[in-house]
């Protein structure tokens, strides 16, 4: 039982950043190749001119996760889609046990209508939601990181805010 918690703790969940539109293709192929993959998909209707119809989309578009060992990183490149890992900080970025969790969680209880991923990106206004700014409106003019950098007109200032411990929604 030791060894198999051994084990267990060299797992890690690392991020693969895949062709566009290439994300479920690639999780059929890791999971052939004994990869263990976690490709999170939403259901949702899609309008055609003649018919409706409920597909299940990626909830991450170009990304998969697979859990394996630092040292078997580069078998994933045997299959085709896989372009390369995601870093963080110049080291290949490693997701929680606990945050995959929650995202198998979320896509088990709630209408898959309310869940969206969007990226926040330079121009797009937001509303700053905690901490000493909140309730206060403002344009993103940078990024570097999880910071950005806000614009707030009222104020006639540029604020650094630090995605990991503020809140802001975007209007």
């Amino acid at each position: 039982m030791e060894t198999q918690n051994n084990i267990e703790t060299q797992l890690k969940w690392f991020v693969l950043y895949t062709k566009s539109r290439n994300e479920k293709i690639v999780a059929e192929r890791l999971s052939q190749i004994g990869i263990e993959v976690f490709c999170p998909v939403v259901k949702t209707t899609k309008q055609w001119s003649d018919r409706k119809k409920t597909i299940e989309e990626p909830l991450f578009k170009s990304y998969v996760f697979v859990r394996l060992e630092e040292k078997h990183r580069a078998k994933v490149f045997e299959v085709q889609g896989v372009v390369r890992y995601l870093f963080w900080l110049r080291q290949a970025a490693v997701v929680k046990d606990q945050e995959i969790q929650a995202i198998k969680d979320l896509l088990d209880h709630y209408d898959h209508k309310t869940i969206s991923v969007t990226q926040l990106e330079t121009s797009d206004r937001i509303k700053i939601k905690s901490g000493s700014l909140a309730e206060t409106d403002g344009e993103i003019v940078g990024k570097q990181g999880k910071k950005i950098y806000v614009h707030i007109e009222s104020l006639q200032m540029t604020v650094t805010v630090d995605l990991t411990q503020t809140e802001v929604s975007r209007l």
